[in-house]
Order: C-alpha cells, then sequence, then structure tokens
C-alpha cells in the first residue's frame, strides 16, 4: 500500500507531460520530481505534500491532499511562467477526478487550490507555486 500523496503525485504528473498545452511550454523530460539544483529552465517540479484526515466519515477513510508543484524559468518578468501556470490550470483546474491507477486509492476531487508568484533571489529566474487539492478516499480493503 502506498500513500494517498505518492498516488497523487504520480497522477498529477501523468496528466502534466500528457497534457500538450503544458508540454508545448515545458519539455515532458522537464517535468520532475528531484529536490535539486539547477532545475531545468524551463521546468515543473513536483514538490511539497501534505496529507491531512479530512473527518468527512467516522472510518476516517478520506485524505485531502495538498500538491505544491513549482515552475521555475529564466526571464525578467514573471510572464512565461504565468504562462506555465495558465496551462497547468487548465490540465488540473476543472477536473472532478483524476484517474489514480493505485488500487487503495480513489480520488474524489481535484482542484487548484492557490498560486503564487515569486522572484528566485539570484535575480535570473522566476518562480511559481501551484498548490493542488484533492480529497482522496481509502479504497475499502
Amino acid at each position: 500500500m502506498s500513500s494517498p500523496a505518492l498516488a497523487m503525485q504520480k497522477a498529477i504528473r501523468f496528466r502534466l507531460v500528457n497534457t500538450a498545452a503544458v508540454t508545448a511550454l515545458v519539455p515532458a523530460t522537464s517535468i520532475l520530481d528531484r529536490n535539486e539544483r539547477p532545475v531545468p529552465d524551463p521546468s515543473i517540479i513536483l514538490g511539497e505534500d501534505q496529507e491531512v484526515d479530512d473527518g468527512i466519515t467516522l472510518r476516517r477513510d478520506y485524505t485531502r491532499v495538498y500538491l505544491n508543484v513549482h515552475i521555475w524559468k529564466t526571464e525578467p518578468s514573471t510572464a512565461g511562467v504565468k504562462a506555465i501556470v495558465g496551462a497547468i490550470r487548465k490540465a488540473i483546474g476543472r477536473v472532478q477526478r483524476i484517474d489514480l491507477d493505485d488500487p487503495d486509492f480513489v480520488c474524489i476531487n481535484c482542484s487548484v487550490d492557490g498560486v503564487r508568484f515569486l522572484r528566485d533571489p539570484d535575480g535570473e529566474m522566476s518562480h511559481g507555486i501551484v498548490t493542488i487539492s484533492s480529497l482522496v478516499r481509502w479504497s475499502a480493503a
């Protein structure tokens, strides 16, 4: 059995690398789950996540998963990062369910919860952070 966060991470990456609007701006080979610098330019890095018991039922079989997706691009403005975020939002934003391809979990709902735009301290890169919120139900075992 894996974790709901790992199942969502795999599903989100699969969705992003298979969405033409996203890969037109960021090559699929630059949509990664890793923790190192320098990052490819441009890149989408699957980042930190959090699992929270949603408390919907007494069985405690629902977990809210928050996943941060980081976007990096060398540019003097944030225009390119904002375009990439727009493509991610279209790929994820209105999707109610995502196939997790994991027998232990079912995604009930998935949406973009928020976006932040930052400048890297080096002054050369723009950085966007997309927070994706998903409600995941543990399958009956």
